[in-house]
């Protein structure tokens, strides 16, 4: 894709902006084995779908563990984000919550691919 954005650094959110408008934000998602991202925070609803799942642990901005979140291949997933806590609204997950603010590491044995959006 040619008119790929590269992300800041610090956003943690995605590995490359795809698209952006005033309704939506795209984000494509890498994170190899082994790997973290930065602490980041969502102030967006969004939804993903998994091209490549893997276990993902998930640490709020101090470094406390606040649980491992499976994610299978294929699976799609929708949160809702509302102040300072995301919570899954799909049928994968339903009812789990994450602090908004928190970096994620793959815990699995296979780079993690996901494609993300954010509704603004």
């Amino acid at each position: 894709m040619d008119n790929v954005i590269e992300a800041p650094a610090e956003a943690g959110i995605g590995s490359k902006k795809l698209f952006e408008n005033d309704k939506v934000i795209v984000w494509d998602f890498v994170l190899p084995a082994g790997q973290e991202t930065p602490v980041h925070m969502h102030n967006h609803s969004y939804m993903w779908f998994a091209v490549r799942g893997a276990p993902l642990q998930i640490y709020d901005e101090h470094g406390n563990d606040v649980g491992l979140f499976p994610v299978p291949t294929d699976g799609v997933f929708e949160l809702k984000v509302e102040g300072d806590t995301i919570e899954v609204m799909s049928d994968i997950g339903k009812g789990v919550k994450v602090p908004s603010k928190h970096k994620a590491k793959n815990v699995g044995n296979e780079t993690y691919r996901e494609i993300l959006v954010e509704w603004k």
